[in-house]
């Protein structure tokens, strides 16, 4: 079975949006788990309404202590070996979910399946695809991010058994829960990536990661979560990464130097 979570919290804007759009997945032996923090403005209303007609919807609406702990419910809830994070103002692109698990039958447990993802900017533009073909430990550690990070959990799917052996979110982290998830998943799980699009991100103005991120918040976390577990690593690797982010630096710069400029 798969299991889709929706973590949200007054989240009636999208909320309408991201039911349908997993229910015309028409992905069968699926179960979408929508974890509400409270929410005040209508929300569990929408929610209650269709999961009194859809079978495949399961919820919870109480007061939590952020969207970590709202992700920690729904891993604890699934019932599925296949778990996928949906946020509600985000969405999967058609037949996402049938390709996802037709990719993963296959794949050793624990595995981490991770495909591209369209970046949608406020105007409703496509900005750019997410393409994270080099994920991998290495990449990660020296800061590839654009090539090696998957941008947004619309994008990757995984076995629930691998939060057997990487732990549960961070409860008191609410903005770097899915970096942390990464750079852990990366070392535990067998990592797959496919030229396939499943995700869609919408880069909204107004919401907490865009508030973040223009305010430079985002980038510095980043920094400082890639700064943590590259010291985790045993000292041999340090300096290997190291020598190798010396060697990839001074290679651009030469290559630079090289390129013919424009009259």
């Amino acid at each position: 079975m798969l299991s889709i979570i929706t973590p949200v919290f007054n989240g009636i804007r999208f909320i309408e949006f991201c039911i349908a759009n997993v229910i015309e997945q028409r992905c069968p032996d699926l179960e979408h788990l929508i974890i509400d923090g409270g929410s005040t403005d209508g929300t569990v209303e929408i929610i209650k309404s269709h999961a009194g007609r859809h079978n495949h919807i399961r919820w919870l609406s109480e007061k939590d202590e952020g969207q970590s702990d709202a992700m920690n419910k729904g891993i604890q809830m699934a019932k599925g070996d296949i778990v996928g994070f949906l946020n509600v103002d985000d969405y999967y692109s058609p037949r996402a979910l049938l390709e996802a698990v037709n990719f993963m039958k296959p794949l050793p447990e624990p595995s981490l399946l991770v495909g591209n993802c369209n970046v949608w900017d406020n105007n409703g533009k496509l900005w750019f695809i997410s393409r994270p073909a080099k994920i991998g430990l290495n990449n990660l550690l020296l800061g590839r991010f654009m090539e090696a990070f998957p941008m947004n959990p619309s994008a990757y799917f995984f076995h629930k058994s691998l939060h057997d052996r990487i732990g549960q979110y961070e409860i008191d982290e609410h903005y770097g829960m899915d970096v942390h998830f990464i750079f852990k998943a990366v070392q535990q799980a067998s990592v797959t990536y496919v030229d396939r699009t499943w995700g869609n991100y919408r880069y909204l103005e107004g919401t907490k990661t865009y508030k973040d991120d223009k305010s430079g918040g985002n980038a510095a976390r980043v920094k400082g979560i890639t700064e943590y577990y590259r010291r985790k690593q045993k000292t041999y690797y340090q300096i290997y990464l190291t020598i190798l982010d010396t060697y990839l630096k001074t290679t651009k710069f030469f290559n630079n130097l090289l390129i013919p400029r424009k009259q």
